[in-house]
């Protein structure tokens, strides 16, 4: 099930929520529970079956840190738990790559070597992976209290708004609001009107660009003008259908009382790939920053450590979103861009217009690895970029590229180039207010209108599309 559904709109949502207000609060957690297996088992319920396992297992080994802190047992089970938890990742998203990273070197392919299992990756599990790993490390380092209550632990890993495509949230930052949590009004209008924009970002924006951006990575050998189209159509696709999900799961939080944290600041609006890892994919960033970079020991040690270590986190970040070898160029990328601007100042040097075009060409040049098939995909659309392909468009390629497809991509850049400006202005009249305390009609009306314009034409375009998962699901 997928938040861009009508199943999902019109059938899911509303009768979870309607139960979620009759619910007593003391039974919330579990009726959540009830809710996000249900949602999560719509798609492969034998995949369920892991997400359960991996919640009973991080369940268990968390008691069992918190009543063994301070001695050699509770570090024994924070590696063992840790490690199982790896584990599940290491089988049901890296195991094929493997094989066939093998066979490849033995000039032959998993068949030729006699193997014939080939898993199918569960979706969502690099980020309920990532959670549980987070629980049991912060119990073992004191950050967070091994709860005893195994509804709250279980629905706080399974949380329905942000399970399969994030945030990355963790335990020590909602613990509280499962104890406790404010449910009012202005709260579930808010998240309304955040998920509708998340709404409008997936399937107005995001999916608009699809077909483009397939069209140029899909075709072998493409010229100058293909590829660059391509490239800055997957840009946007890519940024409009992700921070959507994350819109949309911040939205639904807010209509369940809780406030999770932000995932995307503009990132397009950077002016190094330091800041552009500030405020891209936050959730993740902050996670690899607590659990991998600093233990690895961040910038404490020497300057070549640091750079070995942002290399390090960083080609480990690219093969967290997938098992193949073009996320690990993609990782080298960034993290020798980072390591270049420490090593000379660019990460501290004032922003510019200038540094901000630079960093956008780095991202995209990035992103083109990301979305190939293969690096010998990747690097004939990079010899598109550089007119070795040719420099014209052939006519039939022309012919499939629309003028709608240009004119969503147009209003994708200015969007994305705006939006700072864009949110001040949606903010400030969605929470004017007059003196008296009630909102103001002239503080009200356009958002209103804008949100609900937004959901209309969303909804009618679901009706005319087929399915369209979100980008993220297949990380």
């Amino acid at each position: 099930m997928v938040f861009s559904s009508e199943v999902f709109l019109f059938l899911f949502l509303p009768l979870f929520l309607a139960l979620y207000y009759l619910t007593p609060f003391r039974y919330r957690s579990a009726l959540i529970l009830a809710g996000s297996w249900t949602f999560y088992g719509w798609w492969r319920v034998d995949f369920l079956g892991l997400l359960i396992l991996t919640t009973l297992w991080t369940y268990v080994f968390g008691r069992i840190i918190g009543a063994n802190l301070g001695t050699r047992r509770a570090t024994w089970a924070c590696a063992i738990g840790t490690a199982g938890c790896l584990a599940v990742l290491g089988v049901f998203k890296y195991l094929n790559f493997f094989i066939d990273s093998f066979a490849a070197l033995l000039g032959t392919d998993a068949a030729g070597l006699g193997i014939h299992w080939h898993l199918i990756l569960p979706i969502g599990v690099s980020f309920y992976v990532f959670q549980s790993i987070s629980y049991l490390v912060d119990v073992y380092r004191r950050d967070a209290s091994p709860t005893a209550n195994f509804f709250d632990f279980a629905a706080f890993i399974s949380l329905f708004p942000q399970l399969v495509a994030g945030p990355i949230l963790r335990f020590k930052d909602l613990e509280d609001q499962f104890r406790d949590r404010t449910h009012t009004p202005d709260k579930f209008a808010d998240g309304m009107a955040r998920f509708t924009v998340g709404l409008g970002k997936k399937v107005l924006i995001a999916d608009s660009l699809a077909p483009l951006a397939d069209l140029a990575f899909t075709t072998p050998d493409p010229t100058a003008p293909l590829a660059w189209v391509g490239a800055l159509a997957y840009m946007m696709q890519l940024y409009f259908d992700f921070s959507g999900y994350s819109d949309m799961a911040i939205g639904l939080g807010l209509m369940m009382g809780f406030r999770f944290m932000e995932n995307f600041d503009t990132p397009y609006i950077s002016g190094s790939i330091t800041e552009f890892w500030r405020r891209w994919h936050i959730s993740l960033s902050v996670w690899l920053r607590d659990y991998l970079y600093i233990p690895l020991g961040g910038n404490r040690i020497s300057d070549g450590r640091t750079y070995v270590n942002l290399m390090t986190v960083m080609v480990l970040g690219g093969l967290w979103h997938g098992a193949n070898w073009t996320f690990v160029l993609w990782g080298f990328w960034h993290g020798g861009w980072l390591a270049l601007e420490r090593w000379t100042g660019m990460a501290r040097a004032p922003k510019t217009i200038v540094a901000v075009l630079r960093t956008l060409l780095v991202v995209l040049i990035g992103w083109v690895a990301f979305r190939a098939t293969g690096i010998g995909s990747a690097m004939d659309f990079y010899a598109g970029m550089l007119g070795l392909n040719g420099w014209a468009l052939p006519f039939d390629i022309a012919v499939q590229i629309t003028r709608e497809s240009l004119a969503v991509l147009m209003l994708a850049i200015f969007l994305a180039a705006s939006e700072p400006f864009l949110n001040d202005w949606f903010g400030q009249r969605y929470h004017a207010a007059k003196p008296d305390g009630r909102l103001a009609l002239s503080g009200t009306v356009l958002p209103a209108l804008a949100t609900t314009l937004i959901f209309s034409l969303a909804v009618m375009r679901l009706a005319e599309q087929s399915f369209s998962p979100f980008l993220y699901f297949q990380f």
